[in-house]
């Protein structure tokens, strides 16, 4: 265990607790570390422990082609040869770390000092950049300048959860993890907020806009039988969309994704909600597409995100709605520990409410329920569940009725049962070198399907990306043959011999014009390696295209006597 030595607030005191992070994989030495941490560092320096750990980074200040171009001039040796250790490393802090000469001086500059220079230098010109970049890289040591690095890049990622974060927090000042956990949600600015403003303080207009933490679930991976009971539990789809929560609160509307992103005026179809909605309203939901009036795919939902403007043509091909399942806050009171069932029937009773007020209303504002269901058998449960693509979800989800709306992932009382995915048969087309502990291992694949050119030939067209679902000994088989079978050499990209056959599993498929081969999958993984066939057996675009036509949407019977519609 790493100690700290108090009032010693250097970034290699940072630097320590990282590397002790990044050093174990048991959540009790983190947690430990960093409540020791969080005891002695300055409040500015916590401050900015909590963002980063929290993925609350400052932007980049300098392009990762600058930073590989000066590493190797600083470390004199060839472009090309940093290069190469880049792709043997796997990951360009750490190459930087290791080919830079370390130097007998010390820096004595804390994190906040470091981060505020960081923000600062983002304006600065390419030589002064550079410049800073030698000054600091020359006077850390080896981890320092490897944390260092990791802060230019904001590809700050050591394994520490949000639980993780509130546990040690609640280990290093008393409060209650639950509390630290809500403290935490929302748009705060490391940059301006102190320790005591975003922990220690209590402030009820702070609250405003603040989500609560969401409530996740486990998927199902024994017989569903073992949950016990059915008629304990509730049933509804799992819709793919964006899970966020719709907070109304004096006259405002604030929406926040699950990710802790506030996406109020990315969706402001939302917008009729104030004024229909009762303030002291939370409702817990899900954002999905709904292009002509019934729920589109995760591939029309992309075409929103990440814009910075909706333009109105865009609201009009791709209008949004909220899908209602869980309501969090009523009144003004928080009703997170009330079982499912009641805070079910407020939120019922609110959306009835709205429709006597307002007739036709799903035509006019954009709240739907998420239909609730219980079955008197498993396997009338089951068959729901093979149902399910119909209406464009991604499974089921199980609630107990009696559970309250609890914080973060926990096991017992919600649970997700998905699909089984989609699968079918590809060539290895392309390879790439992984990352972490197989960066010195071909891991990351392209496939690729049949189609006919313009003169009826048949070729291969790539239609996928997967680095996943194989064992490290068959990884490492794959690696050996394709260092055998290389055809062509494209950067870190090496286009391979056609001979290797795998089943590509994904939960949904689409058409897309970004895509040469017209079809866009949706988280892609390799399910198995198939040995017994030959390149000729794979799969063709058009199999790939015919599964479109198989999953499109069909009304779906709820007039079933082996459930009972809750709403």
């Amino acid at each position: 265990m790493f100690c700290f030595v108090s009032n010693t607030y250097e970034m290699k005191t940072f630097a320590a607790l990282i590397k002790t992070l990044d050093s174990t994989n048991k959540t009790t030495v983190k947690v430990t570390a960093l409540a020791d941490y969080l005891k002695v560092a300055n409040d500015a320096d916590k401050v900015w422990t909590i963002a980063i750990l929290s993925h609350r980074r400052p932007p980049r200040p300098v392009n990762t082609t600058l930073l590989r171009a000066w590493a190797s001039e600083l470390a004199n040796i060839p472009l090309w040869l940093f290069e190469e250790s880049y792709h043997i490393v796997g990951d360009l802090a750490e190459t930087i770390a290791l080919v830079v000469p370390s130097t007998a001086s010390s820096s004595k500059k804390s994190l906040t000092q470091f981060l505020k220079e960081m923000i600062a230098l983002k304006s600065k010109t390419d030589t002064e950049k550079k410049a800073y970049l030698f000054e600091n890289w020359n006077a850390l040591d080896y981890y320092g300048r490897f944390v260092f690095t990791k802060l230019i890049t904001g590809s700050f990622r050591i394994g520490v959860s949000q639980k993780l974060m509130t546990r040690a927090l609640a280990k290093a000042t008393g409060l209650d993890e639950d509390v630290l956990a809500y403290k935490l949600m929302g748009n705060w600015d490391p940059n301006t907020i102190s320790f005591q403003k975003l922990i220690l303080e209590e402030n009820k207009s702070d609250y405003l806009s603040k989500p609560y933490p969401f409530y996740l679930a486990y998927a199902i991976e024994n017989d569903v039988e073992d949950l016990g009971d059915v008629s304990q539990w509730s049933a509804e789809h799992k819709w793919d969309g964006i899970r966020s929560q719709v907070i109304l609160r004096n006259n405002e509307l604030f929406v926040w994704s699950r990710g802790e992103e506030l996406v109020t005026d990315k969706y402001p179809e939302f917008e009729k909600f104030v004024g229909i909605i009762p303030n002291g309203t939370v409702i817990d939901g899900e954002i999905l597409p709904y292009p002509k009036n019934q729920i589109g795919t995760f591939n029309d939902l992309q075409k929103r995100i990440g814009r910075k403007t909706v333009s109105k043509s865009l609201l009009e091909k791709v209008p949004v709605i909220l899908k209602a399942y869980d309501l969090l806050e009523w009144e003004g009171v928080d009703i997170r520990n009330k079982p499912f069932s009641e805070r079910r029937k407020l939120l019922t009773a609110l959306y009835r409410e709205i429709h006597t007020a307002k007739s036709n209303l799903e035509n006019q504002i954009p709240l739907h329920l998420s239909e609730t269901m219980h079955f008197t058998t498993w396997n009338d449960l089951t068959r729901e569940r093979e149902r399910s693509r119909e209406a464009r979800s991604e499974g089921l989800m199980l609630k107990r009725k009696d559970s309250p709306y609890l914080v973060g992932r926990k096991k017992g009382d919600w649970w997700k049962w998905k699909v089984d995915p989609l699968t079918i048969d590809a060539v290895l087309t392309y390879a790439m070198r992984g990352h972490g502990r197989r960066s010195n291992l071909f891991t990351d694949y392209t496939f690729a399907l049949w189609q006919e050119n313009e003169e009826g030939k048949k070729e291969l067209v790539t239609f996928a990306k997967a680095y996943s679902g194989l064992t490290d000994a068959e990884f490492r088989k794959v690696d050996a043959w394709i260092k055998k079978n290389t055809l062509e050499r494209f950067g870190p990209v090496r286009s391979v011999k056609p001979h290797h056959v795998f089943e590509i599993a994904f939960e949904g498929i689409a058409l897309s014009k970004r895509h040469k081969s017209g079809v866009a999958t949706r988280f892609p993984r390799i399910l198995r390696w198939r040995h017994d066939k030959k390149i000729e057996d794979a799969n063709a675009i058009q199999d790939l295209k015919e599964l479109i036509l198989a999953e499109t949407p069909k009304a779906i019977e709820t007039k079933d006597s082996s459930k009972n519609i809750i709403e």
